[in-house]
């Protein structure tokens, strides 16, 4: 049996910590930043943790 690649996507947009768990970015911070309150912007900068329903397949797709 081969071994389970990493999947590149995954690894790019999942970062592990120290402890194991699994951080992320947030969504709608790409463009049309205009409209956007600053409140909003400075919100959607902070990562966040995977939820524990999916953290399990994420780590399987980063070969964890």
């Amino acid at each position: 049996m081969p071994k389970m690649k990493t999947d590149k996507g995954a690894q790019a947009r999942f970062k592990v910590t120290g402890t194991g768990k699994l951080r992320r970015r947030k969504a709608f911070k790409s463009h049309i930043l205009e409209k956007k309150s600053s409140k909003r912007i400075r919100r959607l900068s902070r990562e966040s943790d995977v939820a524990p329903g999916d953290a399990k397949r994420m780590k399987r797709l980063l070969g964890m």
